[in-house]
């Protein structure tokens, strides 16, 4: 069966049953689902304890090296500090080698919530683990692993 703009049905269903990519967006939304619900008592989503957690550095790091950490453009990154500035929880302020460079830390209050969420986290994550069953997790994370580190890769190589 064709449908009226040339796709048969079977091309549909041949991409609904074999996309990886179909399948880790939808993964990727489930387990933010999941883990936004987890920390939502301490008034985290999962993005803002992925991004605590990234300035958890002995030194502060940069925008840039923060934004390319969590695979999310400077302006994304900007727009996901203002409610963690609001609330005390980071800082951002002038690296003293480069005026031009923002450095970002962990206010005290951001340090004792994250110690606070990371329990909730390990929680979480035994629990996906266990609902994963079989699935060897050290190799999916390795293979997830090189598709974002190939996925930076091509993002920062020159044309041509």
């Amino acid at each position: 069966m064709t449908r009226a703009n040339g796709i048969p049905l079977e091309t549909t269903l041949e991409i609904r049953d074999t996309c990886l990519c179909l399948r880790a967006q939808r993964a990727a939304r489930a387990l933010a689902r999941r883990f936004d619900e987890a920390l939502r008592p301490l008034g985290l989503t999962n993005g803002q304890f992925s991004l605590l957690v990234s300035l958890n550095r002995p030194a502060p790091p940069t925008m840039g090296a923060t934004a390319e950490l969590l695979a999310m453009d400077r302006t994304t990154l900007t727009a996901a500090l203002k409610p963690l500035q609001r609330r005390g929880l980071v800082r951002i302020e002038p690296a003293a080698s480069d005026k031009r460079s923002r450095l970002m830390l962990l206010t005290d209050d951001g340090r004792q919530l994250l110690a606070r969420a990371v329990p909730i986290w390990r929680r979480e994550h035994a629990e996906v683990d266990r609902d994963l069953g079989g699935i060897d997790i050290g190799t999916l994370k390795t293979g997830l692993g090189r598709l974002s580190e190939r996925s930076v890769e091509q993002a920062v190589a020159p044309a041509g």
